[in-house]
């Protein structure tokens, strides 16, 4: 019995000296998911129960609490008291520079009479999480602050110091969030990388297709169309009627968009998602896209607008009419309308070779076109490097919870990381696990039943767990 009991225990010294031995890597430390993720849950579903359309400061006020009862040094800043951010930061032992996580605490407004069930009430209904902000942005916020807490929890040692900026007004009022941090208080979130929304994990048809990380965005731009003509008595129809002609105006956007401008971005994307498409006729439109030959491309870009409107938004400078203003009276024809066009430029888009596009397609001497007043003022910004340790280690981070191959994208819609961009900061966008066939349904970002699957919030909790701890933890 002694001699069996010594070799136990020669063969676990053994087994600690070959763990310990010189140049080997520790296993880093794991979470119990089985543990963490009723409590990611209940932190996903406080934050959507704030109604933080307007006001962001109870939601910021219980964030905060959060972080005080975890032993996270946190802190409130704010432009507006009723709409504050929060700034968490771990400290590493400063071998690299700081890691942003961005998340924001507000949502678009509602209109809950079109709501199946509150837009606030965080349900749990068919395994999905119904409720505004569900996908943009408490699914990010939420899993940003679960691994913040698993980082402290397991004592992880990093390489770099782990900073969560909470922000307000993303949706519409960014000088209350990131433009006031950067205005006064950027030290405490000045960082190598960021990580923020902006991507998405495809699914289709029930399985993860692929990834997209968001490396680039467009620029928004609004433009301002007005047509004038003569006023008079709605009984004498007139020629020059200023509605009319502002009507054939925006008629023309249901068949005219600006040329395809594919970049190294959306050329990378296209040719990789081409290898994984559902049919051989997607397969073909995305190999077409890139085609050098611009009427190859143009037909492309007809099939996409038909049938995938976000892929060939991404494809080139859209332009949405979304906002039409004319007349006071029934019988009062005026001699003023307006409408309001969204334009999202491509980076490399020319702001004045556009409007003159734009004009040449109205082809109406009572019409005029220009830029909204105060809009444009964001610059171009080169994308994110795709050869980078941040890239890289989102396909790695990717491929081990997925298993699925990573696009690097272009987002059609604007995030608050283009003023980190032009800082100099190497940015990404990383998203959950979303239907395609809930997007054109209303249960996708902004939509009157937005909704995100619970399996796919707890497997974008691992995600961002698997994606901060590679790019942070000490080596």
């Amino acid at each position: 019995m002694a001699r069996r009991r010594h070799l136990v225990a020669l063969c676990a010294l053994a087994l600690t000296t070959a763990v310990a031995a010189p140049g080997a890597q520790p296993k880093p430390a794991q979470p119990d998911w089985a543990a963490v993720e009723p409590e990611a849950l209940g932190i996903y579903q406080s934050l959507i129960r704030f109604d933080s359309t307007a006001a962001e400061k109870p939601e910021a006020d219980w964030l905060k609490a959060l972080f005080d009862r975890e032993g996270i040094p946190a802190q409130v800043h704010a432009l507006d008291p009723q709409r504050p951010n929060v700034v968490a930061r771990l400290t590493g032992n400063g071998r690299k520079r700081p890691l942003l996580i961005l998340g924001h605490l507000d949502t678009v407004t509602v209109d809950a009479s079109k709501w199946t069930f509150p837009p606030f009430s965080a349900t749990r209904d068919g395994g999905f999480v119904y409720g505004r902000g569900a996908i943009d942005d408490k699914d990010n916020l939420a899993s940003a602050v679960m691994t913040l807490i698993l980082l402290k929890r397991l004592n992880v040692p990093l390489d770099r110091d782990v900073i969560l900026l909470a922000e307000s007004g993303e949706e519409g009022q960014s000088n209350l969030g990131i433009g006031h941090m950067m205005a006064e208080h950027y030290g405490l979130i000045d960082a190598e990388y960021c990580i923020a929304e902006g991507g998405d994990t495809i699914r289709e048809k029930g399985q993860v297709r692929y990834a997209t990380v968001q490396v680039i965005e467009k620029i928004s731009r609004g433009v301002e169309i007005t047509a004038k003509g003569i006023s008079g008595h709605g009984s004498v129809p007139l020629t020059s009627n200023a509605i009319a002609h502002l009507g054939n105006a925006v008629g023309k956007f249901i068949s005219w968009q600006p040329d395809v401008k594919i970049d190294e971005t959306t050329g990378r994307y296209f040719r990789r998602l081409a290898t994984v498409a559902a049919s051989p006729e997607q397969a073909a439109a995305y190999r077409d896209i890139v085609s050098p030959d611009p009427k190859v491309a143009a037909a492309a870009a007809d099939w996409l607008w038909r049938n995938e409107p976000r892929h060939a938004s991404m494809a080139r400078t859209s332009v949405s009419p979304n906002i039409f203003t004319g007349g006071y009276r029934s019988n009062v024809i005026p001699s003023e309308a307006k409408a309001r066009l969204d334009v999202r430029m491509v980076p490399s888009e020319d702001p004045a070779a556009l409007l003159a596009q734009i004009t040449k397609a109205i082809n109406d001497p009572a019409v005029d076109v220009q830029f909204a007043g105060g809009a444009g003022t964001r610059p171009a910004i080169p994308p994110t490097r795709l050869d980078g340790e941040l890239f890289t280690t989102a396909e790695a981070a990717n491929q081990a919870i997925y298993g699925v191959p990573t696009l690097p994208s272009m987002s059609t819609y604007a995030t608050d990381m283009w003023p980190l961009r032009a800082n100099g900061v190497q940015c990404i966008g990383i998203g959950a696990g979303v239907d395609l066939e809930d997007q054109s349904a209303g249960y996708g970002m902004h939509g009157d039943q937005e909704r995100l699957r619970e399996s796919e919030f707890q497997r974008f909790v691992r995600f961002n767990w698997e994606l901060v701890s590679r790019l942070a933890r000490a080596r």
